[in-house]
């Protein structure tokens, strides 16, 4: 059963920095893609935030371009968004994902809340 396990969330003054990171287990061949989304009260649709893809370079959100920083760890099938400068508007939850061709996964989910 494939799971990706995500720590690192919680409660920060704006300016501050968190680092998320998330593992993947039970999956028999690498990801291809890694990434972070996040949902925010009160949409219902989660908007990509960073993903790397195997060979490529990041892809970024223009809202956190130049504060998030994306890295894996392909060996530990692990994934890290190191978050600095952070705003009130980054407040949401922050889903893990991981794919490989028609096979998507996703978190459970961290709460990180920017308090002003």
């Amino acid at each position: 059963q494939v799971q990706l396990v995500e720590s690192g969330g919680g409660l920060v003054q704006a300016g501050g920095s968190l680092r998320l990171s998330c593992t993947a287990s039970g999956i028999a061949s690498g990801p291809i893609v890694m990434g972070w989304y996040r949902r925010q009260v009160p949409e219902t649709l989660r908007e990509m935030v960073a993903t790397l893809t195997s060979g490529n370079s990041p892809n970024y959100a223009d809202s956190v371009r130049g504060r998030f920083t994306i890295s894996r760890d392909y060996g530990r099938n692990s994934v890290y968004l190191q978050m600095n400068s952070l705003k009130t508007e980054d407040t949401a939850v922050y889903y893990c994902y991981s794919g490989r061709f028609e096979n998507h996964y996703w978190g459970q989910g961290t709460q990180v809340t920017v308090s002003s």
